[in-house]
């Protein structure tokens, strides 16, 4: 973890610490008022509360949105929703891009649709696209209602693509000129402006027909004679995106290029919006996304018991069935267990090291994926690898474990054993590894998703069969 991370998660532990506080002060205080038996009660607690919460208020009108969702995000539901009512209502679009999806909905559910409409009505039309699957049909109608003919259209657009796409993430906010003005001519548009768009490091240069023709960099705006031609100095080999391309497509991209900006483009080669570095950033923070790994959704940390327990019981469903596969395995040998005790004492070494070395292998080919180095040319290649890699650990900590199991239970046949099911049990769960993500991916589906709960399953199952079925025909 580097510095300026460290610094950031302690001054967030401080700031939540400091709301915690002023909340458990309110708390502490208006309940002893509740407890009094004073004249003008009402008007006594009404001024205590509002004395407490005032504070808090102020703090919040300190903290920048994305600050004040992570402190959202960590407070029980009492307390968030507490929260929530202090912050200024023209701040709720902002802060409700911010948060998770399951916070998201909580915080929708105590809002009331007129409270929702002026807060999304405060959005930029890519921001409320982001925002929309979330929100009550009557109210989504409602706020494209307000939206001009223009804006209506573009989030129509952005809507109308999948979620992972590009168009669903692209921005409309951007600044365009013509290729035969002069950067004279393009510095007083530029002043017009009250402000240029978040991320604005180049400027889109089309035609009369919104073709694109290439991007004026701001640099080269600055550094040239103002006398010279946009198309003289523009780049024509700017990097761009069509709409029906995949978002972690192009956030590999803006990772290799450095890029900030980008145009999208249509069939037609015409510019219909633009990608920022930022969206790019939460792109790659939802693909990273560790929950996925044990076939987890977004989940509110302090969603109900019920809730958390309906999203958590599917993966949980699969992991019984197959914990009674791996049961059944077992219970094939029960003779075989029964004749050599050591067995039982011995077979979770050889499962629980094949899923560790699976875990390895799973995690190198989840991020070759997600960075675009795996491919069919190169598969088979990778899987030879990782098979060599599995064969050469399964015989030198096999041969280890032989040793010591063949020494503390005095039948060294029983080491030969253990050497030949770790060498087997680390080949299958390197196939695992590499197959069930590779699967996903074919399926359509996140690849990292889930993943470890299926490589679990195998490992132990394989495992356990493995080697119970060495000792079975060598040992017994």
């Amino acid at each position: 973890m580097n510095t300026a991370t460290r610094k950031t998660q302690e001054h967030f532990g401080q700031t939540l610490q400091q709301v915690q506080r002023l909340l458990q002060r309110h708390k502490l205080v208006e309940g002893m008022v509740h407890r009094q038996d004073m004249p003008r009660h009402e008007l006594v607690e009404k001024l205590v509360h509002r004395q407490h919460l005032a504070e808090l208020s102020l703090k919040l009108d300190r903290l920048h949105p994305a600050d004040i969702a992570d402190l959202l995000e960590a407070l029980p539901q009492p307390d968030r929703l507490t929260i929530w009512e202090l912050v200024r209502n023209e701040r709720d679009g902002e802060i409700l891009l911010e948060v998770s999806d399951a916070v998201r909905e909580s915080l929708l559910s105590a809002m009331d649709s007129r409270e929702i409409i002026a807060a999304a009505g405060r959005l930029e039309t890519d921001e409320l696209a982001d925002l929309a699957p979330d929100l009550p049909e009557h109210v989504l109608s409602e706020v494209m209602r307000g939206l001009g003919e223009d804006e209506r259209a573009q989030l129509q657009s952005a809507l109308s693509y999948a979620e992972h796409e590009v168009g669903a993430i692209m921005d409309f906010d951007m600044v365009t000129i013509r290729e035969d003005i002069t950067l004279q001519t393009v510095l007083r548009y530029l002043r017009r402006f009250d402000d240029l768009p978040a991320n604005t490091d180049k400027l889109f240069v089309i035609d009369r027909d919104r073709g694109f023709k290439g991007v004026l960099p701001l640099t080269r705006l600055l550094l040239n004679a103002p006398d010279r031609r946009v198309a003289e100095v523009m780049a024509r080999d700017a990097v761009t995106f069509a709409p029906d391309g995949r978002a972690d497509d192009a956030a590999r991209a803006f990772e290799r290029y450095d890029l900030v900006s980008a145009p999208v483009l249509d069939s037609n080669q015409r510019v219909i919006g633009r990608l920022t570095v930022d969206d790019m950033v939460d792109v790659i923070r939802d693909d990273s996304d560790v929950l996925s790994l044990a076939g987890l959704k977004e989940e509110d940390l302090f969603s109900s018991i019920w809730k958390s327990a309906r999203n958590r019981g599917p993966w949980l469903a699969l992991n019984i069935c197959t914990a009674f596969v791996a049961s059944r395995v077992i219970g094939a040998f029960e003779t075989t267990i029964a004749q050599l005790v050591a067995l039982a004492t011995l077979m979770p070494i050889v499962s629980g090291i094949g899923g560790n070395s699976g875990t390895q292998t799973m995690t190198l080919i989840i991020r070759g994926l997600a960075l675009g180095q795996i491919t069919g040319g190169n598969a088979r290649r990778l899987i030879a690898k990782e098979m060599g890699i599995a064969l050469l650990n399964g015989m030198v900590w096999g041969a280890a474990l032989g040793l010591i199991a063949g020494w503390l239970y005095r039948q060294p046949p029983l080491g030969l054993v253990m050497m030949g099911a770790m060498v087997l049990s680390l080949q299958v769960a390197a196939l695992a590894a590499i197959l069930v993500p590779l699967s996903m991916q074919k399926l359509g589906r996140d690849p990292a998703y889930g993943s470890s709960v299926l490589l679990t399953a195998i490992t132990d199952s394989m495992g356990f069969f493995i080697f119970l079925g060495l000792a079975t025909m060598f040992l017994i």
